[in-house]
């Protein structure tokens, strides 16, 4: 079942439930899936793509979140929130933080890394190991730990 077809199912239990605050997250996830259809002619979408646009959903609504906390706009943040959680019922199960550095120090002995000027080498490697299941900024800082010691 493709991205495309969970949402589509979601939205219709969505609204048969009336629950206008999942829907209004599972319409946004769905346009965003038809404008990437849309882009080009005869455009198939990858799962990398599917996991690119929900992730940037997600750190969409984070960011929205944030200001809205610091704006002491607590209703605002609580939708964002709601819909971040919903997003991300979609992406791939999240890593945690000591599977994350496990994998990260297996790609560093595996490649030999030893020097920051070569974070670059692991990150690529990361990304396509993780694709989806861990926060970039993340494993970005677990990266510049581990090469720094």
């Amino acid at each position: 079942m493709t991205l495309e077809e969970k949402v589509n199912s979601c939205i219709k239990e969505s609204m048969l439930a009336r629950d206008q605050k999942r829907l209004a997250a599972l319409r946004a996830v769905k346009s965003e899936i038809l404008l990437l259809k849309t882009k080009e002619a005869g455009h198939i979408i990858t799962p990398q793509e599917e996991i690119a646009v929900l992730q940037r959903l997600v750190k969409q609504r984070k960011e929205s979140a944030l200001m809205y906390k610091e704006q002491n706009r607590e209703d605002l943040f609580e939708e964002e929130t709601f819909q971040q959680k919903v997003i991300e019922e979609f992406l791939p199960e999240q890593l945690s933080e000591e599977e994350i550095k496990t994998q990260l120090q297996a790609i560093v002995t595996e490649t030999g890394v030893t020097s920051m000027k070569d974070m670059g080498k692991v990150m690529k490697l990361a990304q396509e190991k993780f694709q989806g299941a861990a926060d970039n900024k993340l494993v970005s800082a677990i990266v510049k730990n581990l090469l720094a010691n």
